[in-house]
């Protein structure tokens, strides 16, 4: 055979683009920093979510992991989520997940971590030991999916969606916050209390152009998760009115008694972040280079039962405060946290203040509300249709049947059903596949009843779809609800104390302590407001504050205590308890110009439970007066003063069940009691009636109260000599004791009826031996049945409403059985006038 002649190749075609270097470089950084702001580092303003958080949540969702399930394993989540939803790295959808699980870094966490989930200070176990599975605030974060509430977006590969956005059924962001770094921009938020944000949400969703300084009233700083103390609230501020700004943070410190011969000083929060091992690291490296003086040892006693424990022991000779304040100088015991509030708005980078946050959720809420509405709607709609179709087919089923029995086969059967009945396809469908079972008497009847509460639930969506009010109230009680299941007490104190200075420079020796324990004044309003008030130098004239104090709101004082800067304080509760307080860490105000609206709320100072416990009193810790308490049920008690327990808190008295605190206040021997019941009775007498008794005593009979009657007031007054006039002022021109009630129907909600007032000089009540049942303080007229307010004090009387606002009450004069004068607006709370006599 001849060989075959190959073929000659083909010429090689080349095809070499020549492109701008710098054009592709510029094209391909705006691509990876579009991708790192819009998939990676930048949360959602309307659920707060990253992508990546974001899927994890709707994955675990969509597997089935609800927190009345069992875990498992965190590796086997990862998997789902990126070979699904996530087409990254499995290390960077593992952290996370694990942050979304460290009570630490959320203030709500939204995973429920089994196994080491790392702490401050280590990182986690690897995911093939960990074990999760969501928490209830991650539900609600998901709930509605179903609904068509949000828009579905396809995944990676087009072959399955997920949700553009998550329901939110709380803001998400500002109670959680978010930190991650994109290109050319970063993002920080700090976490915030949930009850305060729900509050501040619902207050704007009524009063769409309420200010920042309005909602700062219900969220006045973030909540951070470990606790610890915000020192200086302008930062603050600046956040929230522009986005931006920085705050200090301080660790809980306590002063304590750590054997007969030493004392040191224990922290049981610390900043946001900060770990225990980075203190000790600190403190070591302050003392072994000289910065740090008066430091004997650092033991860390930090355990699963008792939290955050470390004791820092102090060297004979030192001052444990002035040592505090160079920690505070050298040490992450105090920290900082920069605000930088930038999220995603229509997708779209965006630096947000408080105001524009919540708007931006709530608008997304109400979104979330009317689409659920109408797929709500559409799915009743679409049952009606089909049971009405059924009662049809029940009314007439011989027919029916023998429509069926007489047709050659399905299609048949449909169209003759359609013809005879007056049915369309859907409705013929459904009656073709009904079972025999659903024709007795008792299936029309459930029929016949699911259609009049089909139709009443239409009714009522389509009322709710036609009112654009109607759907705003309903996202605000929805928010209330989510309060009401999820809400904690507030754990970090917000504080308008001065932060530590700057560190001394390298070398240079450390100050001493510079604020002196000088004396001063604290002040308590009726409204729950605390005020540091500095008091002159010896020799200098004191000011009349009454005289120069602008009548603000907050203005009317409950308790006063006469202290000095360095001595601790106790606040009794209604709870029976009194709580250590610093006087040191009160905002403080000159003594010409004193206003109370500028004090902090005590309750964010203090750690108590807010729907439960309130601050009623304040007491000297320090002085031999013994402290006198009035309750609820009548109960009287004088406590014998000093030799209080060395603890941040502890019981005044013991309640008996249903009983609480009306009132507290020093009461020396010369002073007298008094008791205000509910159905207008007073009562007072010397307490010296009274023999003091040990802390945990239960009191003794006060006041004789009748069938419902409760006490509303007590207090202790020293009556001024010589006689009073109609002011309710001495003869020689001092202040006299008034009494003022405020009387009302007890069947009206407060603060919707005015009521009447009166005041009445307090040397027209008799006195009255203890435990007996008082004399009239106000006589009722028509439509008053039990006294709302009363207040027993020097004059004269300062009255406020719910909201700080002044209120004017009728003079001074009245007999002490007269009925009360109409007042012209709701009377929230009364005390006396701002004073440093």
């Amino acid at each position: 055979m001849t060989p075959r002649t190959p073929e000659p190749e083909a010429p090689i075609v080349e095809n070499i683009e020549d492109i701008d270097v710098s054009s592709e470089m510029q094209g391909s950084f705006l691509e990876y920093a579009y991708s790192v702001i819009y998939s990676r580092a930048l949360p959602d303003a309307r659920d707060g979510m990253k992508p990546v958080q974001r899927r994890i949540l709707f994955q675990m969702s969509e597997m089935g992991l609800r927190p009345d399930r069992g875990h498992v394993k965190s590796a086997r989540v990862v998997g789902e989520v990126m070979g699904k939803l996530h087409p990254h790295g499995d290390a960077s959808i593992y952290d996370a997940m694990v942050r979304l699980a460290q009570s630490w870094t959320l203030r709500l966490p939204l995973i429920d971590g089994h196994g080491n989930f790392g702490s401050l200070d280590d990182g986690p176990a690897a995911s093939r030991y960990t074990e999760a599975r969501l928490a209830p605030a991650a539900l609600l974060m998901t709930d509605g999916l179903d609904e068509d509430v949000v828009d579905f977006v396809p995944n990676y590969d087009n072959q399955l969606t997920q949700p553009d956005v998550l329901p939110a059924a709380y803001p998400n962001l500002l109670v959680n916050g978010a930190s991650g770094i994109a290109v050319g921009m970063a993002t920080n938020m700090a976490p915030h209390n949930l009850i305060e944000v729900v509050s501040g949400a619902r207050y704007l969703i009524t009063h769409p152009d309420a200010t920042v300084d309005d909602l700062m009233s219900f969220i006045p700083g973030p909540d951070l998760p470990g606790g610890g103390t915000i020192v200086g609230l302008a930062g603050i501020r600046d956040a929230y009115t522009t986005g931006r700004g920085a705050f200090k943070t301080r660790a809980k410190v306590s002063v304590e008694t750590l054997t007969a011969r030493k004392v040191g000083l224990v922290v049981t929060e610390l900043p946001y972040l900060v770990g225990a091992e980075k203190v000790i690291s600190k403190i070591k490296d302050g003392v072994n280079s000289k910065k740090l003086q008066g430091i004997s040892d650092v033991t860390d006693l930090t355990d699963r039962t008792n939290g955050l424990r470390l004791v820092i022991g102090i060297k004979t000779g030192f001052s444990p405060e002035a040592v505090l304040e160079q920690l505070y100088k050298l040490t992450p015991l105090e920290d900082s946290f920069n605000i930088n509030n930038v999220a995603l708005v229509g997708g779209q980078p965006q630096t947000l203040g408080l105001r524009e946050l919540l708007q931006v959720y709530i608008d997304h809420r109400i979104e979330v509300t009317t689409r659920r509405t109408q797929f709500r709607l559409a799915k009743r709609r679409d049952r009606l249709h089909l049971v009405l179709g059924l009662l049809i087919a029940i009314l007439d089923i011989d027919e029916v049947i023998q429509v069926i029995r007489n047709s050659d086969d399905t299609e048949q059967a449909r169209v003759r059903l359609i013809d005879v009945f007056d049915l369309d396809a859907l409705q013929a469908d459904y009656i073709l596949e009904l079972r025999l079972r659903r024709l007795t008497k008792f299936s029309r009847i459930e029929l016949e009843a699911e259609r009049d509460q089909l139709r009443r639930e239409i009714e009522q969506l389509e009322a709710l779809l036609a009112s654009k009010a109607l759907i705003r109230q309903t996202v605000s009680e929805e928010l209330d609800d989510v309060a009401d299941k999820l809400g904690t007490p507030r754990r970090t104190m917000l504080t308008e104390a001065r932060a530590a200075a700057p560190a001394a420079a390298r070398g240079s020796s450390l100050p001493s302590l510079e604020l002196a324990d000088t004396p001063c004044r604290v002040f308590l309003s009726t409204t729950g407001r605390a005020l540091r008030v500095d008091l002159p130098n010896d020799g200098e004239q004191a000011p009349d504050a009454a005289a120069h104090a602008r009548r603000s709101k907050h203005d009317a004082v409950r308790s006063t205590v006469l202290t000095t800067t360095r001595t601790e304080i106790g606040a009794v509760t209604n709870l029976g308890r009194v709580i250590r307080m610093s006087v040191l860490d009160l905002p403080s105000a000159p003594s010409a110009s004193i206003q109370l609206a500028a004090g902090v709320r005590i309750s964010d100072y203090l750690t108590v439970d807010a729907k439960r416990e309130r601050v009623v009193a304040l007491v000297s810790l320090t002085s031999g007066t013994p402290i006198a308490l009035g309750t609820k049920q009548g109960v009287v008690k004088r406590v014998t003063p000093g030799d209080w327990p060395n603890k941040p808190d502890f019981e005044l008295i013991t309640l008996k069940p249903g009983d609480e605190v009306v009132g507290a206040e020093q009461a020396p021997e010369s002073s007298n009691l008094v008791f205000v019941a509910s159905d207008a009775q007073l009562l007072h007498y010397p307490a010296a009636s009274v023999r003091p008794q040990g802390r945990l005593a239960g009191g003794m009979a006060g006041m004789s109260l009748s069938g419902g009657a409760t006490v509303i007031a007590f207090s202790a007054v020293i009556p001024r000599a010589g006689a009073e006039d109609d002011s309710g002022a001495d003869a020689d021109g001092e202040a006299g004791i008034v009494v003022a009630t405020v009387a009302g129907s007890s069947g009206v909600l407060p603060g919707t009826d005015t009521g009447s007032a009166k005041v009445s000089s307090f040397s027209e009540f008799p006195s009255k031996g203890r435990a007996t049942g008082g004399v009239r303080a106000h006589r009722f007229v028509k439509g008053e049945d039990s006294l709302q307010l009363a207040w027993v004090g020097p004059a004269p009387a300062l009255a406020v409403a719910a909201d700080g606002a002044v209120r004017a009450l009728p003079d001074a004069g009245a007999k002490r059985d007269a009925s009360g004068t109409p007042l012209a607006a709701a009377v929230g709370s009364i005390g006396f006038t701002v004073s440093l006599s």
